[in-house]
């Protein structure tokens, strides 16, 4: 019976570690964008530049201790880092929870979003298994020999880092992101006539002057109860408005595409029955300036020879952005959003999404941009 908790607990955790590093080395980017945010409320952010290696080695982190717990090589060591580790995600969801300092832990990246107490909850139960695992380290029995367990140790922790660097020069193999292959940029945007709006109640605080008692009600309860008519019971501060359901909300709710003199272009660009090839780039200043020239001088042949629209969409100021331009003899439009919808929008910096109608039709890291002659054959040649 205790043989098999065990193996249940290896089994559950073991997976689960492996799931949840894997869909963050999916899109080690934007965990890193997670992590920036916490190294700014515990003030670290000396770390800032490392966040994307620290992303990278912890996914890498969580898929070789759960590995290891299924195969049960080096149970010891792996039953304290599993035990540590687990303790280390805990304390960090209890605090986002508790002071509300990051409203979505990154727990399974952007695939399962979670909020800080569901993150902290699941980590408690998390912790439970872990305990058993803990306690019983010493009769976790090895599937392989150790130097053979150790080979197939080496083995998972290549494949770890080696998914991360992939899917970071190459994007996530799964776009969970609003702006994934298919998506309709204008239709994300939207509400919804008859979606669900957010429910809030009112309510009130209550004080006694004789008996110096007190209540909480709310606006409902305030009527029914008739309390209100009596004298004795006085409302003390101002009501509340607490939220206790919240509405729909559309998956893209901060895009908004500007040129320099603040002119919303967002409806205009996204209504376009034509290609237009959009190179986003969040910040110039840390661009791969190589990947621009080579991006530009597809452009140059997309405009010549097709109607094709190609822009520069930047969070760079215009002033900034101008000169860039000037420095690289772009020849793309410049338009402005703001850096949070542009690191959602590609995983690179700069990337290129080919856009039609609203719909985003495809997209690149500029590692995998294809040459101008293959995408005038397979898009713009049958437009």
């Amino acid at each position: 019976m205790k043989n098999a908790l065990i193996w249940f607990c290896r089994i559950a955790v073991g997976l689960l570690f492996i799931f949840s590093g894997l869909i963050k080395a999916n899109d080690p980017l934007g965990f890193s964008y997670k992590l920036v945010e916490y190294f700014e409320v515990f003030h670290i952010t000396f770390l800032n530049n490392l966040s994307l290696t620290i992303a990278i080695l912890l996914c890498a982190l969580e898929m070789i201790l759960g590995f290891a717990l299924l195969i049960g090589v080096r149970p010891v060591k792996i039953a304290w880092g599993l035990l540590l580790l687990i303790i280390f995600f805990g304390f960090l969801t209890f605090y986002s929870a508790f002071f509300k300092v990051v409203q979505t832990c990154g727990c399974f990246g952007d695939a399962i979003p979670l909020t800080p107490w569901q993150s902290f909850s699941k980590d408690m139960v998390l912790l439970v298994l872990v305990a058993v695992i803990f306690v019983n380290r010493f009769k976790i029995k090895p599937l392989f020999s150790a130097k053979a367990g150790d080979k197939w140790l080496i083995g998972a922790a290549l494949v770890s880092v080696g998914f991360g660097l992939y899917t970071y020069n190459f994007l996530p193999v799964i776009d969970f992101l609003p702006y994934k292959i298919g998506a309709n940029i204008s239709a994300e945007m939207d509400t919804p006539p008859n979606a669900p709006k957010d429910v809030f109640v009112l309510t009130y605080h209550l004080k006694n002057k004789k008996t110096k008692e007190t209540k909480v009600m709310t606006d409902k309860e305030y009527l029914s109860t008739g309390i209100w008519k009596d004298a004795n019971w006085e409302v003390v501060g101002d009501p509340e408005n607490r939220l206790v359901k919240k509405g729909y909300e559309p998956p893209i709710r901060d895009l908004s595409i500007q040129d320099a003199q603040r002119n919303d272009f967002t409806k205009e660009l996204l209504a376009s029955p034509f290609y237009s090839i959009i190179i986003v780039a969040y910040d110039l200043d840390k661009t791969d300036e190589d990947a621009i020239n080579k991006l530009n001088a597809l452009a140059i042949n997309a405009t010549q020879n097709f109607n094709i629209r190609t822009m520069l969409l930047t969070a760079n100021s215009p002033q900034s952005a101008q000169a860039f331009v000037k420095k690289h003899r772009m020849i793309s439009e410049v338009f402005y959003a703001d850096g949070v919808p542009l690191k959602t929008m590609i995983r690179s910096n700069p990337g290129v999404i080919l856009l039609k109608n609203g719909f985003v039709i495809n997209k690149w890291h500029y590692h995998s941009v294809p040459k101008y002659d293959d995408l005038a054959k397979t898009y713009f040649q049958k437009q």
